[in-house]
């Protein structure tokens, strides 16, 4: 049997895909009218995106245009992705010898490489900054088929492990918490109606929290006014609550939801004294936990989060703007409180421990400084 002959750059280009997938965590990304490239993309990483360009590039001008084309897909990924920022590395295989990087240095978003060899990838300190390991990593032994087959086995495996982390993660599962939190919330609800429980007794109020009755910062947001506001709000916690337990797992959900109810509760009395009831904070908070959410999976959320989500926040705290009645401070509170909240329990496969230790002081700073303020200065 004859053994396979690989080319290479077609080599090369295998071991860059096999290190940038396997290693780094990089997805490849499909773009129209794309030749002769390979776009890959990992918004977590110190470079959002990385092109294996193996198309031969002759001169300056066409080099120019290849530049310019990329600030153009740069911009849309930008905007399609959500992000703040978008850079680029480059990578050249096939650059001619009338190409010269030096007069394309002005790009801060968009570093160069030419490279022969992976240890060519050594003269640039800007890729060994940001993948230490890369030479180390692209290092085989195996050579022809044997390579070859290595490679694809890899990146199969881990395109098969990321699916089944995916499938993890987007599978709907029983809401059995959203579904306890509705009947908790039904249950009171009846009670107060038949006035064995009485609203005044455990609904938000400044003064009554104030003067030690601190359980109202959390029984307010298991009571309705009427039967629009409870069934509105039933509604609004099973359809988001549902999903948003499914993606953060019940214990997590519980705590973001309690959390955000506290948080509406505290920026409540912060501006107001009057009674206040309702789950929408909580709900609120919910909203705030799906958005945060969305954008650490915003490459296969950011349609929702652009045409479902965000419109949605931004719909109803209009509307408790422009009414009489709606205390929309829970409603910012307990999204404030949802985003933090998540922050501090964490998604599952993408947040850091840095990430998560920052939730948890910036939410105790939030309840902390709403807390010095209404119960130590009195404002």
């Amino acid at each position: 049997m004859n053994e396979l002959v690989i080319d290479k750059k077609e080599e090369l280009v295998m071991k860059l895909l096999h290190y940038f997938i396997t290693e780094r965590g990089y997805s490849p990304v499909i773009i129209r009218g794309i030749q002769d490239e390979i776009w890959l993309e990992n918004l977590d990483d110190d470079y959002k995106i990385v092109r294996i360009v193996s198309g031969y590039i002759h001169n300056d001008e066409q080099f120019k245009y290849d530049l310019y084309k990329t600030k153009s897909l740069l911009k849309t990924i930008k905007k399609k992705t959500l992000s703040f920022s978008m850079n680029a590395l480059s990578i050249f295989v096939n650059l001619g010898d009338n190409v010269n990087m030096d007069n394309f240095t002005d790009h801060n978003n968009i570093s160069f490489a030419e490279v022969n060899s992976i240890d060519d990838l050594k003269k640039y300190r800007f890729v060994i900054d940001s993948y230490p390991d890369i030479t180390k990593e692209s290092n085989f032994k195996e050579k022809g088929l044997e390579l070859f087959m290595k490679i694809t086995s890899d990146i199969n495996k881990k395109n098969e492990g990321e699916a089944k982390m995916n499938e993890e993660v987007f599978s709907i599962k029983k809401p059995i918490v959203t579904s306890i939190l509705v009947f908790i919330n039904v249950v009171i609800f009846i009670l107060c109606q038949f006035n064995i429980l009485s609203i005044s007794d455990f609904a938000v109020n400044r003064d009554l929290i104030i003067s030690g009755q601190y359980y109202r910062l959390f029984t307010g947001m298991f009571l309705h006014a009427n039967i629009i506001h409870i069934l509105f709000n039933m509604y609004a916690l099973y359809v988001i609550g549902m999903q948003l337990e499914s993606f953060l797992g019940k214990g997590k959900y519980l705590v973001v939801y309690l959390l955000s109810g506290l948080a509406g509760s505290m920026l409540s009395i912060f501006f107001d004294n009057g009674f206040s009831v309702g789950a929408s904070g909580a709900i609120f908070g919910l909203l705030g936990s799906l958005l945060y959410f969305g954008f650490h999976y915003r490459v296969y959320l950011d349609s929702v989060i652009k045409s479902q989500i965000i419109p949605l926040i931004v719909l109803n705290l209009l509307i408790g703007f422009m009414s009489t009645g709606i205390d929309n401070w829970a409603h910012i509170g307990g999204l404030i409180g949802g985003i933090l909240s998540t922050m501090a329990v964490g998604i599952k496969y993408k947040s850091t421990t840095f990430e998560m230790v920052n939730g948890v002081i910036l939410y105790l700073i939030l309840i902390g400084f709403l807390g010095y303020m209404v119960f130590v200065r009195g404002i």
